[in-house]
């Protein structure tokens, strides 16, 4: 049984990129969707398709070898804006490389676009 399906699933993109195969992600959820998108939009994944199988759904990953380390945050820490620099230094081995995926009021974004437009939130997970 599966408890936090974001960790399974940045997990399973670690692991299955050190790897180098395809990787497929049940069950699926809008949260992994915008997860997904992000990697896709910043070049840490390939292309993904979702295929309704009836019993909730799955994700199809194409893992093109760029991840050197994802996982969830937990807890889910709340940050202000001020505030992220701090968490940079955390989760991030070095300033500019990686980032960090913030649920903010205005949806998921990666830190930097938070921090421009002046927005604090949770923080999910990083990847670099």
């Amino acid at each position: 049984m599966k408890q936090d399906l974001l960790s399974d699933v940045l997990t399973a993109i670690k692991n299955g990129d050190n790897a180098g195969k395809e990787y497929t992600i049940t069950p699926s959820s809008k949260l992994v969707k915008r997860v997904l998108f992000i990697l896709q939009k910043h070049k840490y994944i390939g292309d993904f398709e979702y295929v309704d199988d009836n019993r909730g759904g799955k994700f199809k990953i194409q893992l093109i070898g760029k991840v050197n380390d994802c996982k969830a945050i937990k807890p889910r820490y709340y940050v202000a804006v001020d505030d992220y620099e701090r968490f940079e230094k955390r989760f991030l081995p070095a300033s500019g490389m990686g980032f960090m995926i913030v649920s903010t009021s205005k949806g998921l974004m990666i830190h930097s676009e938070a921090k421009e437009k002046g927005i604090g939130g949770t923080l999910l997970g990083y990847v670099y």
